[in-house]
């Protein structure tokens, strides 16, 4: 049973990865990977029962605090959904761990978005465009249209670090 904490961390990884390229696609973070991944949060804790009543705990208390801020329009459902699930399986330290790396990588992400206003405005990308040519027409049309970041990507960036954090 030793395989089963690594087995989940490798598998929550390549969720995250995958959540980041569809929330740049489509800006949509699906109920099923949330739900995959706090089952993988749960199915990698080696602490025992005390340690997943304590994570699901927090992890509740963590809806609640975002359910508020999502109603004031400041973040979206989708994360809210994903930093959830991500809290499932991880102690308060990992939490705060993850909260912090996401607001990092948060700041990472607008600052690329603020400088995007300074490049030209692409056309469209034609058939055969690499595929950083085509992310960038198409965030480049959705920054000039006001749409919201991709914050998922910032949020997979803390889960990532925080699951490799955890260690395998």
């Amino acid at each position: 049973m030793d395989w089963i904490a690594p087995t989940a961390s490798f598998l929550e990884i390549l969720l995250l990865l995958y959540v980041a390229t569809i929330d740049i696609a489509t800006r949509l973070i699906r109920n099923e990977i949330c739900l995959v991944l706090a089952l993988l949060g749960i199915a990698g804790q080696v602490g025992g029962p005390m340690q997943v009543a304590g994570s699901l705990i927090v992890a509740t208390i963590l809806f609640a605090l975002l359910l508020v801020i999502y109603q004031r329009g400041m973040i979206g459902g989708g994360d809210v959904k994903l930093l959830v699930a991500l809290a499932i399986g991880l102690p308060l330290r990992g939490v705060i761990e993850l909260f912090t790396i996401t607001a990092l990588a948060g700041g990472v992400l607008a600052l690329v978005h603020v400088m995007m206003r300074l490049l030209p405005s692409p056309r469209l990308a034609p058939a055969g465009s690499s595929f950083v040519r085509r992310v960038y027409a198409i965030e480049r049309w959705r920054h000039l249209r006001h749409a919201p970041l991709p914050y998922g990507v910032a949020i997979a960036c803390g889960g990532i670090w925080t699951v490799l954090n955890r260690g395998f």
